[in-house]
């Protein structure tokens, strides 16, 4: 009950203080916004299809919608993965093919395309586009239409000589193909990269910034009046781990919960996300009980830790993409527990892995944390066994 009592003070204090309302809980989301809307995305406005069928219009509609230049158009399974995927950026809008349309257009039914995007803009470019491409597929059908209904030819019949008469390209192959490898998935979201950077980053920042109040509980004499009681010193080593962990976790999970309801960011299997996050937790409670346990006042410790965490951050890829690195700095940044972390987060969301994918990279995080904690442990109790401490 004690180290819950020393965790939970620690916790309350981080509430308390006011300054952390913008640290803790604006600055990380602000980022993570401008990160996406700067950088976020791909090169070429993306355009999500959802085809129902097979129908030989509906492919005719795909394939002209894929023909446009200017676009990049991404294929999705279902019509709530498509509105998913508009909805967190992962593509700018969408394109529904709704089933039965042969024999919408063999009836002469109105055939409707819908389309979705975002209400915050940029939509209008990219229905022009899907409408122009739907436009020149029911060229052909109107004309088969008119045959039919005019001179009673067979509406098939008709539509297949229609469809060679329009065919731009008659006589003329295209063949495309793409080569290399893309340094990101086409489905990833606006957000979806700079969320765990930023995760990470604010993470070990919030644990090691927040030794200062580790160092003014010593100042203050609070750690010796606990001495003086019936408490161990191990009862307050842990405590004080307890409430570095309990910081860095709460930061969190409000990164995480705030970023998939504002952002609808994807962060893979929940399972491997929550053990990276619990992990490097861990990893930030030791470093900042081992920074507090080092430095002699909390205007060091502040200012160090702010720059260590910093410093650590860029190494390690939570500012820059690692990808960008060189393969000698990509080396060098797996130093920092910054970037394993980020290796399990891009295993999980951009490959689609799952607990047993990340296994390296928790291992590496866990032996991480326990060798700070072990380090933090031991140089807090020479630092509140000696006299004065």
């Amino acid at each position: 009950m004690k180290v819950l009592a020393i965790g939970g003070a620690n916790l309350r204090r981080m509430f308390r203080e006011r300054s952390n309302i913008f640290f803790v809980f604006i600055l990380p989301i602000g980022i993570i916004l401008l990160v996406g809307a700067q950088f976020g995305g791909r090169v070429l406005p993306g355009v999500g299809v959802y085809q129902a069928d097979q129908d030989r219009l509906a492919a005719a509609i795909f394939e002209e919608i894929d023909r446009e230049e200017g676009i990049s158009v991404i294929t999705y399974d279902s019509h709530e993965e498509l509105v998913g995927a508009v909805e967190r950026g992962a593509v700018q809008a969408g394109a529904v093919i709704p089933p039965g349309i042969d024999e919408a257009a063999a009836g002469g039914e109105v055939i409707e395309i819908g389309f979705l995007a975002r209400s915050s803009g940029g939509g209008q470019p990219l229905q022009a586009f899907v409408s122009s491409a739907v436009a020149r597929v029911m060229t052909p059908v109107s004309a088969a239409r008119f045959a039919s209904n005019e001179v009673g030819a067979d509406f098939e019949t008709a539509l297949d000589l229609a469809f060679v008469i329009n065919d731009p390209g008659l006589g003329v192959e295209v063949e495309t193909s793409a080569v290399g490898e893309a340094l990101f998935p086409p489905t990833l979201g606006r957000f979806d990269l700079g969320a765990s950077q930023q995760l990470v980053l604010f993470i070990f920042l919030t644990a090691v910034a927040g030794s200062a109040a580790l160092i003014l509980t010593r100042q203050l004499g609070i750690s010796t009046r606990m001495l003086s009681t019936p408490t161990s010193i191990g009862t307050i080593v842990i405590g004080e781990g307890a409430g570095r962990f309990a910081v860095a976790l709460v930061q969190a999970l409000y990164i995480v919960f705030a970023t998939l309801i504002l952002f609808r960011v994807d962060w893979g299997d929940p399972l491997g996300a929550a053990l990276i996050v619990v992990t490097f937790s861990a990893v930030g409670a030791g470093a900042g009980l081992l920074a507090g346990a080092l430095f002699v006042n909390d205007q060091q410790a502040s200012g160090i830790s702010i720059m260590l965490g910093l410093g650590l951050a860029a190494l390690g890829g939570a500012m820059l993409p690692s990808e960008l690195f060189s393969d000698t700095l990509q080396t060098i940044a797996h130093i920092t527990p910054h970037a394993w972390a980020l290796d399990g987060f891009a295993e999980l969301v951009r490959r689609d892995g799952t607990v047993v994918d990340i296994l390296p990279e928790l291992g590496v995080l866990t032996a991480y944390a326990a060798v700070l904690l072990a380090l933090a442990s031991w140089r807090l109790r020479a630092v509140l066994t000696r006299p004065g401490g």
